[in-house]
């Protein structure tokens, strides 16, 4: 019995449709200009937290540090995913930005959990703050996180990885307002509690954060179903392809972010093998013009030598 193994020739096609938007090389001086910003507001929001005492504004220092790092990975995993597919990565090396994201994020969370920490221990025992400069110092990590946010917008529509390092920025931006907020308060009315109360949010908006994007990183890596598709609902759409019988043993996963593939066994209804091709051809079309995939690969499968009693969604 023929068994077809190939992949659509239009996969090359459909990757680009997603990854047209911005020039590879303008893209890394985009980050590489984030990079040096971040890197040097982050020493001045150090060197400022340290003489001023102020925790909210070492936190918010700590997480701007975060998206540098996140930035120089993301800027790393986006030069290495654009190395064509070899004989030791025969499906090319997209999913080293989905790694980066999750490294990201992780680091994240030991981030918020260590502020945490910081924030109580800072209510059990208060120090001194000069308001004054936490405010200045915030004034101009605001400014830098908005501008870092400009830089990676244009890529972050479709990448994960610059996706999280733009929201990352605007979960500074966020927190150096909160910031600055906080050292009004202890300007105004002395209230040093306000800065681990501040510190306690931004660890809150982290790790609500992290929670709400680290699942699609997981999810390619899993071989997960990608956003936006129905396996079962996928495979009745097939069925109705004239010549199709029924479909059996489907897989459904992300390649990468935003490369869907499929396989599948496919059963030709009875008197219509002779056009087995055409059928293959036509379910190929469908997918990819319907789903947007077109990394396809369907094994042929006669109705009167088809599996017996065979699980429609994976395979046992």
């Amino acid at each position: 019995m023929p068994h077809d193994h190939e992949a659509a020739s239009a996969h090359t096609h459909a990757h680009g449709l997603h990854h047209h938007h911005i020039d590879p090389s303008a893209g890394d001086a985009r980050i590489a200009w984030a990079i040096a910003v971040n890197m040097l507001l982050t020493l001045a929001q150090v060197v400022g937290g340290l003489l001023s005492g102020s925790l909210a504004l070492i936190a918010d220092a700590l997480h701007n540090f975060s998206d540098a790092v996140a930035l120089i990975i993301a800027f790393g995993a986006r030069r290495i995913a654009r190395r064509p597919a070899d004989a030791r990565m025969s499906y090319g090396y997209g999913r080293a930005e989905v790694i980066a994201a999750l490294i990201n994020y992780t680091t994240l969370i030991v981030l918020a959990l260590y502020l945490v920490y910081e924030g109580i221990m800072r209510f059990l025992d208060p120090q001194p703050i000069d308001g004054w400069l936490v405010v200045w110092i915030a004034a101009l990590a605001l400014v830098i996180d908005l501008v870092t946010a400009a830089l990676t917008w244009p890529m972050a529509k479709t990448s994960m990885n610059i996706r999280a390092a733009f929201l990352h920025n605007l979960a500074d931006a966020l927190g150096s307002v909160a910031v600055i907020v906080a050292g009004s308060a202890v300007i105004w009315f002395g209230w040093t509690w306000v800065d681990p109360l501040v510190t306690l949010m931004i660890a809150a908006y982290i790790m609500w954060h992290v929670r709400a994007e680290i699942g699609a990183a997981i999810g390619v890596l899993m071989l997960g179903t990608p956003p936006g598709h129905d396996p079962e609902a996928v495979a009745r759409e097939i069925e109705t392809v004239e010549g199709v019988q029924s479909l059996h043993h489907l897989h459904l996963w992300s390649l990468q972010e935003n490369t869907a593939a499929l396989s599948a066994h496919l059963v030709i209804a009875p008197g219509a093998w002779d056009q087995a091709d055409a059928i293959k051809t036509r379910v190929k079309a469908l997918l990819e013009e319907r789903h947007d995939i077109a990394h396809v690969t369907l094994e042929m499968e006669c109705a009167a030598h088809a599996c017996s009693h065979p699980q429609r969604i994976g395979s046992a």
